[in-house]
């Protein structure tokens, strides 16, 4: 099964209403920079959390660089949903200069 994909470059830099960015990274990477307005599920929560992913917007998946997100779309695809990875992930955020937010103990944001 072909995984429905977007480069980075076609993700608005600002979510237009009815739009969500889910990201599917573990708990410390959300910390340490996350895109801002973002959902964050972990991969490993997904299966449970179900009932929090909007199903009625379009939705990108995104985590560190496209891995799992890629999983987390086929999933979801597979369970009713309309989900495309985000390839390059937040690696590839980050190196267009979009936006994050976050960080801990009082440093800059970063992807991890």
């Amino acid at each position: 099964m072909t995984v429905p994909s977007v480069e980075i470059a076609d993700v608005p830099a600002v979510l237009p209403e009815g739009a969500v960015l889910l990201d599917v990274r573990e708990q410390d990477e959300w910390d340490a920079g996350h895109a801002p307005g973002a959902l964050h599920i972990p991969m490993s929560e997904i299966g449970g959390r179900l009932e929090e992913v909007p199903n009625d917007v379009q939705l990108y998946v995104v985590c560190r660089a496209g891995g799992r997100s890629a999983r987390v779309t086929q999933y979801l695809n597979q369970n009713g949903w309309e989900a495309v990875n985000v390839e390059g992930g937040m690696q590839h955020w980050d190196a267009s200069g979009r936006p994050l937010e976050g960080g801990v103990d009082g440093m800059e944001p970063e992807v991890i």
